[in-house]
């Protein structure tokens, strides 16, 4: 396969997931997207089953149930009737059958307790996160507005050890393009103790100067949603971003009086611990919330 028609696949596979992760909330119209693209339904359906090892319609279904699961956990105020609006299910009853499908439990056991040993299972899936001492409980967010944030990205599946490679690719695309200002953003679209660690996508990205003119067709782009975020200032060592993640939308969350919305949370780093001799980063974590 040449590399451009190789480039040219990879961007309709990334931009259908985008508008997947953007649209959670609606009744997705495959047709109309493939419009939109100007790609074929067959050939769509393709591409992405190729790239993601998933149809688009089993997607779909995941992503609205990690939403939901997620949602069930943090906003308290929140009825099931609300979520289930929130992730774009057609009605409470086939929401309910899907998640007992899923999690072995029903979405009222979920959100009264039952998630948390469903956490802690996937949280041992990371040896590094069950060896942090952490303790974040003394940390204190601000409350900011952020604009959208245009920025160029490579997506990796899983929250494992490939996303060194990511961020070494993005440092190899950086170097060549002689960008010389630019900020490193980690986009969680998955809280990824609650969703399975190889199921997370992982977005690496660059934000670049505004005053750097990239022409640059290796790399797609997409923006990162702006709104009303809840900022944590944090340092630590490689490991602790999921304790910490599972911190913030365990017990911050659900005892700060703010609820989280379907948006996806984003670390900006100013160190980032793939490059430091030491394994340490210094980052602001950004989660969306509302009041």
């Amino acid at each position: 396969m040449k590399k451009e028609t190789l480039q040219k696949r990879t961007k309709i596979a990334n931009d259908i997931m985008y508008y997947i992760y953007t649209h959670i909330e609606t009744n997705i119209d495959i047709e109309e997207l493939s419009i939109d693209l100007g790609v074929s339904k067959f050939h769509m359906h393709r591409i992405f089953k190729e790239a993601f090892g998933k149809n688009i319609y089993e997607s779909i279904k995941s992503i609205r149930l990690q939403k939901a699961s997620n949602l069930l956990l943090t906003n308290k105020y929140s009825t099931i009737s609300n979520i289930v609006n929130q992730c774009g299910y057609s009605s409470q009853s086939s929401f309910i059958k899907i998640f007992k499908d899923r999690f072995e439990m029903s979405p009222k056991e979920w959100k009264n307790g039952g998630y948390k040993e469903y956490s802690k299972k996937i949280l041992q899936q990371s040896q590094k996160a069950m060896q942090s001492t952490a303790d974040f409980r003394n940390i204190v967010p601000s409350i900011v507005k952020m604009p959208a944030i245009e920025s160029f990205y490579i997506r990796n599946k899983g929250y494992n050890v490939n996303i060194k490679e990511t961020w070494q690719k993005l440092q190899t695309w950086v170097l060549t393009n002689n960008i010389n200002s630019y900020k490193r953003i980690a986009l969680f679209h998955d809280n990824p103790t609650i969703t399975p660690l190889n199921e997370c996508q992982y977005i690496g990205c660059i934000v670049v100067n505004d005053k750097d003119d990239v022409k640059s067709d290796r790399l797609p782009k997409f923006k990162i949603a702006e709104g009303v975020y809840a900022k944590f200032d944090l340092k630590g060592k490689t490991g602790d971003v999921l304790p910490f993640i599972h911190w913030v939308y365990h017990e911050w969350l659900p005892k700060s009086e703010y609820e989280t919305t379907t948006k996806p949370s984003y670390a900006v780093y100013n160190k980032l611990d793939f490059f430091d001799e030491h394994d340490e980063f210094e980052l602001s974590f950004y989660v969306s919330i509302n009041f």
